[in-house]
């Protein structure tokens, strides 16, 4: 049950964060594809701002996990680029899986078979044709759980 949303700027990339952040609970988890710029990170950020952590959202890019404690619940934001070789297990990806907060992974293929089986897979897509700030969102819920959430989203949007 795919879903694509079109935004036409960061401030609705942003925006569509902060309204899955309240749909949120502990133990989500996001998936986002896309290619650099694509807009993984301001959408991690409208996340952020959704779940009341003040502090900036920086891309974890070099740090592979950054993490915000102060929000209503945890949000540890993963880039596993420069782990292509597999490393999930020696990043302790389980152990944030089944924890306390919501876990975002950038980039999820280098550790696909590390991965529960439900999730929610948001793939992001340029079009410069279409403008500068123009990305069609593609959003694939794995489990009921998921679907759930998504259609809640869409309800509200």
């Amino acid at each position: 049950m795919k879903k694509i949303i079109q935004l036409n700027s960061a401030a609705e990339t942003t925006h569509l964060g902060e309204q899955l952040a309240d749909k949120l609970q502990p133990g989500d988890l996001l998936l986002l594809d896309g290619d650099l710029g694509a807009g993984k990170t301001t959408f991690t950020k409208g996340l952020a701002v959704g779940l009341g952590i003040k502090r900036p959202v920086k891309s974890p890019t070099f740090t592979i996990v950054r993490e915000y404690q102060t929000g209503r619940m945890p949000l540890y934001h993963m880039d596993v680029y420069r782990l292509e070789n597999g490393g999930g297990d020696e990043l302790g990806l389980e152990e944030y899986i089944n924890g306390d907060g919501v876990v975002v992974i950038e980039w999820s293929q280098f550790v696909q078979e590390e991965l529960p089986d439900n999730y929610l897979k948001l793939s992001f897509r340029r079009d410069d044709t279409q403008g500068e700030n123009y990305r069609q969102l593609i959003i694939e819920p794995f489990g009921k759980h998921y679907e759930d959430l998504i259609d809640q989203l869409i309800e509200d949007k």
